[in-house]
């Protein structure tokens, strides 16, 4: 295509000649500055062809498409002595080109002028600038411009010019193919290593970010085929550079739309008022009206709107994995280029998809694992505690039958000894129905929290033990902190594995406390005790699997503890001193019931 077709230029009259040299050794008399014909020895430009090949030599290995555009600019700038050049594009948004970079800096330019020129609209150019237009991704990109006051540019001239933004095309093009290449065997090395699922999810929608430049965020939601629905996994949020809130959020999957992303299907979709317009061919914008973020409630702020998406189908041998959504600011920053880069993307993403799930499953029978364990250490734990309950309550009952048989009854006496006897069953009863709960919640399916009573539960199985050892128990739990949505049950383990903890390090006189408070939209509770504490060498191993320091432990306590930290989208750390004690403190971002 001619990148200088539809532009009209003031002729009045000046003879021009053909242009003549483009693949020989000079370009000559097509210049024409105050009357005057180009003057310079070599007869014009002299050697573009050689100049042009001297470029693609430089500038063929090249990655970094700014650096070809900025020496093409100069190129052409020496080469037709002007004094001003700039390079502008049009970008998604904006209706008017954008100068990238001009020289001088100060040089002004005819936005209006070059827009139209690059929408290909009839456009009359003035006889001292010449326009070459960019091809990037897919279609017309920006443009280069130069101009030298005073100057009379021909059509041979311009044809130059355009040929330099030709040659500019062409090496941007095999830049950012070089660039999908090089991400793409990044990738690739990832999964080879099998790199953690979590890490593997950002480093693709990362290098997906780094070829389409989407500003919104993208997006790798797992397809749970129980629930019929879209759970995302991992968020990258563009436009304020952080990994997003929406992680965790499910998205209910109609049936007919399930049936549609069983095929390997990439669909685009534009904002259109308040709805959405299928472009790709997709026929159905339901897909894009489900995971449309703007129709959730916000956690305050701003947050752009999302005005382009493109959802990939990831897709195994035993159907629907899930999908990749990736989301741009402005309607029309998506097309045919962007769906091809993407698909590129889908074997990898289904890769960190299934991976997270075969770890997900892997977790879950640790976790189960760790709950068998537990039951089995607080079984053992509490039997002197039940015993020592119940033996109080034997011999007062045997008194009592004594004094009846004797015809020695004491109603007060009878009353005290019943209320001794109704208090040691009271703890049995307590103990037993805390081991009772931990054993039947096997429930997935997560509800509100609240931390105070998932705090007592924990503690109805220590509280007794703690005492008798001499430890003393502080709590300061807030009854009105705000619920965490989660599974009952995997609030209450990491809380018995802490305690559980916290009172194999502690004895007699020392202290174990509690806290739970609300910071920052973070819930946070701290388990504290003053016992022996962890050696520095010992502290910096905690994160390793199967490495414990208790005689008859299993190394998997803590591991656990950090796996659902992380499921609730939280933090754990430890922080200890030798003969000072130990501080674990957990911390959930704060989701209400509508920011699920």
């Amino acid at each position: 295509m001619d990148n200088a077709a539809g532009v009209s230029h003031d002729s009045s009259g000046d003879s021009r000649r053909p242009l003549s040299g483009l693949h020989g050794s000079t370009i000559g008399g097509n210049l024409k500055r105050d009357g005057a014909k180009s003057s310079r020895p070599d007869g014009g430009w002299g050697g573009l062809t050689e100049h042009l090949w001297r470029f693609r030599i430089q500038h063929r290995e090249g990655r970094d498409p700014e650096k070809i555009l900025g020496g093409a600019l100069r190129m052409a700038m020496e080469l037709f002595r002007a004094p001003e050049g700039c390079v502008a594009a049009i970008l998604p948004g904006s209706p008017e080109a954008r100068v990238l970079h001009a020289t001088p800096d100060d040089a002004r330019w005819d936005r209006r002028l070059i827009s139209g020129f690059l929408r290909g609209e009839k456009a009359r150019v003035p006889r001292d600038v010449m326009l070459a237009r960019i091809r990037r991704r897919g279609r017309m990109w920006g443009a280069l411009a130069v101009r030298s006051p005073g100057a009379d540019y021909f059509w041979d001239a311009r044809q130059a010019f355009s040929t330099i933004g030709g040659l500019a095309s062409e090496l941007i093009e095999q830049a950012d193919f070089q660039r999908i290449r090089e991400v793409r065997e990044r990738v690739d090395r990832k999964v080879m290593a099998q790199s953690h699922p979590k890490h593997l999810s950002y480093e693709v929608l990362h290098g997906i970010r780094s070829l389409i430049a989407y500003d919104h965020s993208a997006a790798l939601l797992i397809h749970d085929a129980e629930a019929g629905a879209l759970e995302v996994v991992a968020e990258q949020v563009a436009w304020r550079k952080a990994k997003g809130e929406n992680v965790g959020r499910r998205f209910p999957l109609e049936a007919t739309l399930q049936e549609m992303l069983a095929q390997p299907v990439v669909l685009g979709f534009d904002r259109e008022g308040r709805g959405w317009k299928d472009w790709a061919g997709g026929g159905s914008t339901t897909l894009a009206e489900v995971l449309d973020y703007d129709r959730l409630p916000r956690g305050g702020g701003f947050a752009p709107s999302e005005g382009a998406v493109l959802c990939a189908s990831l897709i195994t041998r035993e159907g629907l994995l899930g999908v990749l959504k990736v989301a741009s600011i402005h309607p029309g920053s998506f097309r045919e280029y962007e769906v091809g880069l993407v698909s590129q993307f889908l074997p990898q993403a289904a890769v960190a998809l299934r991976n997270a799930r075969r770890t997900e499953s892997l977790e879950r029978r640790m976790i189960d694992a760790e709950r068998k364990h537990a039951m089995a250490d607080l079984a053992r734990g509490v039997a002197h505690d039940v015993n020592n309950a119940l033996a109080t309550v034997l011999p007062l009952v045997q008194q009592l039958a004594d004094d009846l048989e004797a015809g020695r009854f004491d109603p007060e006496a009878a009353k005290a000894d019943l209320h001794q006897a109704e208090r040691s069953i009271r703890i049995c009863r307590r103990i037993f129905g805390g081991m009772l709960n931990f054993a039947r919640e096997s429930t997935r399916n997560p509800s509100e929290v609240a931390p105070r009573q998932a705090v007592e539960s924990a503690l109805a199985l220590f509280r007794e033990g703690l005492e008798r050892r001499g430890v003393t128990l502080a709590v300061d739990v807030p009854a009105d902190l705000p619920p965490l949505f989660a599974v009952q049950a995997d609030v209450e383990q990491l809380l018995l594995n802490l305690i559980s903890n916290a009172r194999d390090a502690t004895g007699p006189g020392d202290r174990v406390t509690i806290r739970g408070r609300s910071v920052g939209g973070r819930l946070v509770l701290e388990v504290e005790d003053t016992g022996c504490g962890i050696s520095p060498d010992d502290l910096a191993r905690l994160r390793e699997p199967f490495f414990t320091t208790k005689p008859d432990g299993h190394g998997l306590g803590v591991a656990i503890c950090r796996s659902i930290a992380a499921q609730l989208r939280g933090h754990l750390e430890i922080r200890s001193e030798v003969g000072r004690g130990t501080t674990v403190e957990v911390g959930f971002p704060i989701v209400g019931k509508e920011g699920r």
